[in-house]
């Protein structure tokens, strides 16, 4: 069973509800008041789960691009940087977050770290993916 069948954003919050039971992914002290970006105004306003919904998108985002870096994983929660009158330019989301949360998601096994390639989903972290997939699907 794939993880493309099932809709990104149904796959992740159902996902983000299950990585609450593991006792190594936690928000970290005072993240609930960190942005997102160095552009944004205002930091999320679902702190409560906002933590378990950026590690099941990092989990998603690398099974589909493996083997990828905390660099290129910042570009992808990144956007646009507004300044004023000037032109705006695109600029990279936070690294601490994507950081932190792959360094838990190693913790809890369910990611590897390869040398000088970047981070690939263990066979545990495959399968969980996979069941969540398929236990959405027979709803």
């Amino acid at each position: 069973m794939s993880i493309y069948v099932v809709e990104p954003g149904t796959l992740i919050k159902t996902v983000a509800e299950k990585l609450k039971e593991y006792p190594e992914i936690k928000p970290p002290q005072g993240s609930e008041f960190w942005k997102t970006a160095f552009f944004k105004e205002l930091a999320p306003l679902d702190s409560e789960n906002f933590w378990y919904i950026r590690c099941a998108s990092l989990l998603r985002k690398v099974n589909k691009f493996a083997p990828i870096g905390v660099n290129r994983l910042r570009k992808f929660y990144g956007g646009r940087n507004r300044r004023g009158s000037g032109l705006n330019h695109s600029a990279k989301g936070s690294g601490k977050i994507v950081r932190v949360a792959l360094q838990q998601l190693e913790n809890a096994k369910l990611i590897t770290k390869t040398e000088k390639e970047g981070r690939k989903l263990t066979s545990e972290g495959k399968s969980f993916l996979e069941r969540t997939a398929y236990s959405i699907l027979r709803k």
